[in-house]
């Protein structure tokens, strides 16, 4: 994406042809983290290093978020325009799960197991006009 940069720099590798997922890994007990940390939440350890998580897993739980968030949501949406969309936990294959937007939006489309892929979407325009993106998951397969 020309012109776009990451909404939060350091989550994502960016950019990035097949893109993941950043975050931290303890070298004295193994736990990982998202996004990245210095120290461990699980032994508290300070001998962490960067990680990266991947870009699929399996979507642990999730629910639709039906109505336009309060702040610090900032997106181009207006209360007209906002759509719903997904919002889930997916489990990486190193198992820790992360809180994501789900690109799918309804009920039909979301089941408990499914396996999700990360993607990347824009998610409003910066005061300079440059695309802010942010990532997402979405269904790794169709459903039948």
């Amino acid at each position: 994406m020309s012109g776009a940069k990451p909404l939060h720099p350091g989550l994502f590798t960016w950019p990035d042809r097949s893109p993941s997922l950043l975050g931290s890994r303890c070298l004295d007990c193994g736990e990982h983290a998202f996004p990245g940390q210095r120290s461990c939440r699980a032994c508290s350890g300070q001998n962490t290093q960067d990680a990266e998580l991947g870009s699929t897993g399996t979507l642990w739980t999730w629910t639709i978020q039906s109505f336009m968030p309060k702040a610090p949501y900032c997106t181009d949406e207006t209360p007209e325009t906002f759509r719903p969309y997904g919002v889930g936990y997916v489990e990486l294959s190193c198992g820790l799960k992360v809180e994501s937007r789900l690109r799918e939006n309804t009920p039909d489309q979301l089941r408990i197991g499914m396996p999700m892929k990360l993607e990347i979407i824009t998610v409003r325009k910066d005061e300079q006009g440059d695309d802010l993106v942010t990532f997402q998951f979405c269904a790794a397969e169709e459903m039948h």
